[in-house]
């Protein structure tokens, strides 16, 4: 089977995947069925990596038609008899390594305090998507426009470049209405920035949450990988904790080092009905603690089932089925991925260590395999 540039696809067996036989497959399977519920509206994209959108469908048809109480056993007879497991292996050029081909992080949902209206403790907003951002096309009409960029500012004379972070943060959007929600910290704010979604505890006792609408179209920078290169901190410091750390002490250098990445998000208000799960992500389904990964939205489709082999922060071995039901500015490439590990602070500890080598395979339909 072909594969994305910069790699292939190598067909492995289920026996041959540590920890196959011991993973709860009946979680992994509630995790995939939810991807059946949104398919009349936001049907499989054929991308990349060449994930036959109708099998997909098919076989996500085939799990919502289930029972809702299947057994492990059953639910992982399932994935063997609808799938082909298929390792992607980078070439050498891309960073093959002896360890997996596959590299993992993590990534969580803040939750945070905040209030609709700005009050002297609340004056750090998240905003909604502004009227004059508009999703780039192959149809540019501005061919000065960055081709990178997948957002733009319309005007009158065609596309430009949409504010940066640095810009938007010294009040070009102040004014307009557009603010959903204030924080108390400018630092949460930049890190729901990061995670993509958040959890807002608000004064009277609701909760509200946000999750990604859109984005400016800079291309996104780590400030993690800016400090190590000023020498601020070293790559074992340079964690999520590390970062909010520093730019705890160094107040009067926060605003200019998180200014450092000029990509700035925008929100949208989307209510889950079971408090249990995550936040609506790009797949338009709620993500799932331990069983959802954002991927490169480039290279594969949206509800692929990913079996990732790699370790968890606390040394011990995380092998699980996965869905491929977000993405992010960060994850880049065929073989990387982003781990979903829940809401709260507990949750954020684990994703901020989370920086590991790794297998990622991609269970094929095999009605294309």
């Amino acid at each position: 089977m072909g594969g994305a540039s910069g790699a292939t696809l190598k067909p492995v067996a289920f026996a041959a995947l540590a920890g196959w036989g011991d993973d709860d497959h009946a979680a992994a399977l509630a995790a995939f069925r939810l991807g059946a519920g949104v398919l009349s509206e936001y049907p499989i994209k054929r991308r990349a990596l060449g994930i036959d959108p109708r099998a997909l469908t098919a076989a996500l048809l085939k799990a919502s038609g289930l029972p809702g109480n299947l057994s492990r056993g059953a639910a992982r007879s399932f994935f063997e008899v609808e799938f082909a497991p298929y390792e992607v292996e980078l070439t050498a050029d891309e960073g093959a390594s002896g360890e997996g081909s596959g590299f993992f992080t993590g990534f969580y949902e803040p939750i945070v305090e905040g209030s609709r209206v700005p009050t002297p403790r609340f004056q750090a907003p998240l905003y909604a998507v502004p009227d004059d951002l508009v999703v780039v096309d192959g149809d540019r009409s501005d061919p000065e426009l960055d081709p990178t960029y997948r957002f733009a500012r319309r005007t009158a004379a065609g596309l430009a470049p949409y504010a940066d972070r640095t810009t938007i943060e010294a009040g070009y959007l102040r004014g307009r209405g557009l603010e959903l929600v204030y924080l108390a910290d400018p630092v949460d704010a930049f890190f729901i920035h990061i995670q993509g979604a958040a959890r807002i505890a608000l004064p009277d006792g609701e909760t509200m949450r946000v999750t990604y609408a859109a984005k400016t179209g800079h291309p996104y920078t780590s400030i993690g990988t800016y400090l190590i290169r000023i020498g601020a901190l070293s790559l074992a410091e340079a964690t999520m904790q590390g970062i909010r750390t520093w730019l705890r002490e160094h107040p009067d250098k926060a605003a200019a080092v998180m200014g450092q990445n000029r990509s700035f998000i925008f929100f949208r208000e989307a209510p889950v009905a079971d408090a249990g799960l995550g936040p609506i992500a790009a797949a338009k389904v709620p993500l799932v603690s331990g069983r959802s990964l954002a991927v490169d939205r480039l290279l594969h489709s949206f509800h692929v089932p990913v079996w990732v082999e790699t370790t968890h922060p606390v040394g011990s071995p995380f092998h699980r089925l996965t869905i491929a039901h977000d993405t992010g500015s960060a994850i880049v490439g065929p073989a990387r991925g982003d781990i979903f590990f829940g809401s709260g602070d507990g949750a954020g500890e684990i994703a901020g260590r989370m920086r590991a080598p790794g297998r990622f395979v991609v269970l094929v339909p095999r009605e294309a395999a």
